[in-house]
């Protein structure tokens, strides 16, 4: 097997093969080549190729989605590590682990106006959860060219003295790598390795010279507070209105006889959202359906008392601004990690998973007498029958798009849901519990949600479905320029001209200011793109058309499928504002 000369390049690559990081994302560079010539040659690395670093950063976050495992990002020095900025930002909030891998040139050439050459010390700041500067090889003749070392007339000397500051530097390394990627894995989230080399790049040898120490990663379990869990199942107990609101969470990540425990108590409301990939006939799916049409009675009837919420962002704009309105007298949060004080009440983290509070806590809490989930069982099934006679009232648009699509996704597929109208509309419709659902509810851009998919798709069996926007679609489009998109991967484009999203928002509409600059209008279709690259691309403009090209949309094929729908820009805010007075 080939070797990478330069033994800072060795002590990457093996130590992140001692942390089994598996799937190496590589971009094109030659200041990166020393880590490139390293993964590549070494057959336990599974190794991508992508070009545009901002799809490739989305793309290992795909990946890592889907592994739970962090995914290694390798790129060359200079603006290219800004482009893995974005997903940073999303792997950070949304707790993925990513280890960016980011070569640079050597302190010297720093700042004085060499070629693709930025300051890349802590580039991520806040948003990296440890970020490591190692430092440069030693090399005997470059010696001079350090700052801390006087220049010296005797070899013998000035060898010894290589040697010490050599192994000085090789361990100073390993130990910034190694705490790097523990907190990586213990962390669950980004981290940033700086690695500078010097020229020459593409040097090999046929065997190691470093055999850099691994230190082993350590959880520390933090043991629940006795005290703590009696005093909130005291309030539990004694509270007549509790609500469990749950935001993003993997699939089959709760045990389900939690979940029966909380569904059986008439005093309790589960709400959960299409990420929460939580089901039960007795939970409240589509918040939005419940909370949009309530006047102020309404939401002080359901007003909680106690507000247990565990997993990620939260979609819905509407719970977010009743919970800050009508605050309940307690709000808990369990999270291992942390807890975000989304609506301005938070009085307990509790710090560890939800399975295990739930295992501490329940046991010792009783079910309370209760109207409150009764009644909202009865609002729920009154919304469901508005809905769907108001959908069978409607012309054809994005919200009758959805309810076709949204029925149509294949049992045990996985559904990646683009941002901004995608995620919202998706809220409203129930899926079938065997559908896994994911969405970059991190920091809810538009920018990866394609590369991320794509990044799943390839890491996974099971077939991958993604929903898109016109302006997600069209933004990320370099991330179908890949050699890894399955033949299961299906794209289904809904192309209502532009940004949709804004004609629902309060704004002065059907103007020339607000066509340009928010909506942003176009006549952009994507067969073109899928002729590029290979993707069976078809598309259609009314009901029946959708219907029938559905039928035959998750065949089997040996190429991936794009289904473009396009739909009337002018109708769409009208229905889903409307909907809302409906269902009420």
């Amino acid at each position: 097997m080939k070797y990478p000369k330069i033994p800072l390049a060795q002590t990457v690559v093996s130590l992140c093969k001692a942390k089994n990081i598996e799937h190496i994302v590589i971009s094109p560079g030659s200041r990166n080549a020393p880590l490139t010539i390293g993964f590549t040659h070494d057959p336990f690395f599974k190794c991508y190729s992508i070009v545009d670093e901002r799809c490739a950063a989305f793309f290992a976050l795909g990946i890592a989605q889907k592994t739970k495992h962090p995914v290694a990002l390798v790129c060359t020095s200079g603006s290219a590590l800004l482009n893995y900025f974005p997903a940073v930002a999303e792997a950070y909030y949304s707790d993925i682990p990513l280890v960016v891998l980011s070569a640079d040139r050597p302190k010297y050439l720093v700042g004085i106006g060499d070629g693709q050459t930025i300051d890349q010390k802590d580039v991520y700041g806040t948003h990296a959860l440890y970020s490591a500067n190692l430092k440069q090889d030693i090399k005997p003749e470059n010696l001079e060219q350090e700052d801390d070392i006087p220049l010296m007339k005797s070899i013998e000397n000035k060898f010894e003295k290589f040697l010490g500051l050599q192994k000085s530097i090789e361990q100073e390394n390993s130990e910034a790598i190694n705490k790097a990627l523990n907190v990586s894995i213990t962390g669950k989230g980004p981290v940033h390795i700086n690695v500078p080399f010097e020229e020459p790049l593409y040097e090999l040898i046929e065997a190691p010279t470093v055999s850099p120490e691994v230190i082993p990663t350590e959880e520390k379990a933090v043991p629940l507070n006795v005290e703590t869990l009696s005093e909130l199942s005291n309030i539990w107990n004694n509270s007549a209105r509790k609500m469990v609101l749950v935001g993003v969470n993997a699939p089959n990540e709760i045990e389900q006889q939690w979940l029966s425990h909380l569904a059986e108590d008439d005093s309790v409301l589960v709400f959960t959202e299409t990420t929460s990939n939580l089901h039960h006939t007795d939970f409240f799916p589509s918040i939005d359906q419940i909370i949009a049409p309530l006047d102020d009675e309404g939401f002080k009837a359901l007003r909680p008392e106690v507000l247990l919420t565990f997993g990620g962002m939260v979609v819905s704009k509407k719970v977010k601004a009743f919970l800050r309105k009508y605050k309940p007298k307690h709000h808990w949060h369990v999270d291992a990690k942390k807890a975000n004080d989304t609506f301005f009440c938070l009085n307990e983290h509790i710090v560890t998973h939800p399975n295990s509070f739930f295992e501490h806590f329940l046991p010792d809490t009783v079910r309370k007498e209760s109207t409150y989930r009764q009644y909202w069982k009865e609002v729920k099934n009154h919304r469901l029958q508005a809905h769907k006679g108001y959908l069978e009232s409607m012309p054809f648009c994005d919200f009758k798009v959805f309810d076709h699509v949204l029925k149509s996704i294949p049992n045990n597929s996985v559904l990646q849901v683009g941002n901004s109208s995608a995620i919202r509309y998706t809220q409203l419709f129930s899926l079938t519990p065997t559908v896994q659902v994911y969405c970059n509810r991190g920091t809810s851009g538009i920018d990866g949600s394609t590369s991320t998919a794509i990044g799943y798709a390839s890491a996974s069996e099971a077939p991958t479905v993604f929903i898109t926007g016109d302006l997600s679609f069209f933004y990320d489009s370099n991330a179908l320029w890949s050699n890894y998109v399955p033949n299961t991967f299906r794209i289904i484009l809904i192309n209502n001209g532009g940004g949709g999203i804004f004609r629902i928002l309060p704004g002065h509409k059907n103007t020339e200011n607000f066509d340009r600059y928010f909506e942003t209008k176009h006549q952009l279709n994507a067969e073109n793109l899928c002729n590029m690259y290979n993707i069976e691309y078809n598309s259609v403009r009314d009901e029946r058309a959708l219907v029938e090209a559905l039928n035959s949309f998750y065949n089997e094929s040996s190429q991936p499928k794009l289904l473009e729908i396009f739909t009337p820009s002018e109708l769409n805010d009208e229905i889903l504002l409307n909907y809302f007075k409906v269902i009420a």
